[in-house]
């Protein structure tokens, strides 16, 4: 991937990704996209474990292969083992960001997925559900900004442009998603479009 860095990671930074991840995982209503902003901060900005290039490439990546929403988490551990020194680490790297973000929140839903709709009919169980759907997505949309301002600038005018009219069209128009993909996928690939 594109940026790669050098880094140097003992086990103390080992353990202190895990356990970041395992807050992810907790924090993750609605699904781990909507920390992409924190894991960005956590990742590029306070630890410099990651670039935004590999930030944006593997959302990207995860996003375009078919399976889960959550592969993206798997491939920032990968690029921090990359970065840290080779296969095995990235192996590692991988392997502790995708337990580390799985296990809390599988065991709590797990836990309480059964309760939860048992008592579904329970006022407060109704204003949690309608409480949570505004801050899932104002989350989305925090990390869609995120996606979108990283590497760029105000300055790249016709990016700027191209994100205004695919949003209306997601929003206003019927043209198929796949569509809006291929349009930014050939522009990206051809060099008409770039964030730099």
């Amino acid at each position: 991937m594109s940026g790669a860095i050098s880094i140097s990671m003992g086990l103390s930074d080992w353990l202190f990704l895990l356990q970041k991840f395992l807050i992810f995982s907790m924090a993750a209503f609605g699904g781990p996209m909507i920390l992409l902003p924190e894991m960005r901060q956590f990742l590029v900005v306070d630890q410099g474990w990651l670039t935004d290039d590999q930030v944006s490439a593997s959302v990207v990546i995860a996003q375009a292969s078919p399976g889960p929403n959550t592969l993206f988490i798997a491939l920032f551990g990968w690029n921090v083992g990359l970065n840290a020194g080779g296969i095995w680490l990235a192996l590692l790297g991988a392997t502790i960001c995708l337990l580390g973000s799985l296990l809390p929140s599988c065991a709590l839903i797990y836990a309480t997925a059964h309760w939860v709709h048992r008592n579904s009919h329970r006022l407060f169980v109704k204003a949690f559900k309608q409480g949570m759907s505004p801050v899932v997505v104002s989350l989305l949309i925090c990390s869609g900004w995120t996606l979108g301002t990283a590497g760029t600038t105000w300055h790249n005018w016709p990016l700027w442009l191209v994100t205004l009219a695919t949003t209306s069209i997601v929003i206003w128009g019927r043209l198929h998603m796949f569509w809006l993909l291929a349009i930014g996928g050939f522009l990206g690939a051809t060099g008409l479009l770039s964030a730099g």
